[in-house]
């Protein structure tokens, strides 16, 4: 995964605008509560990721919160009221521990 070049940030800050604009002007149409966007850093090594979202959370001004200790995610959050803005990096062990785990037959039929 990358993230977006010029032309495709234009198109999706576009798109989010278009998307108020939309549920503004049509109340009949439902909204959701909350609204998460997420960016991923590259596909580059686990360190050159936490150094990415370290940047990423200076640039917004908020803290990272490394909980890979536990297998799971290097992250850095900022909310602008109901929509969270997230920059993830999932290092090579938490996907390893996830894989590893037993999945149930529901998961596995696609139920």
């Amino acid at each position: 995964m990358s993230y977006a070049n010029q032309e495709e940030r234009g198109r999706l800050i576009a798109g989010l605008r278009a998307l108020a604009d939309f549920l503004e002007d049509r109340q009949e149409v439902p909204a959701p509560q909350w609204v998460d966007v997420m960016v991923f850093p590259p596909k580059i090594s686990d360190d050159e990721k936490k150094r990415e979202i370290d940047h990423i959370a200076a640039l917004i001004g908020s803290p990272v919160d490394d909980l890979t200790a536990r297998n799971l995610h290097y992250t850095t959050t900022r909310h602008f009221g109901p929509v969270r803005y997230d920059a993830v990096a999932i290092p090579a062990s938490a996907r390893q521990h996830r894989d590893a785990q037993p999945r149930s037959l529901s998961t596995e039929e696609g139920a």
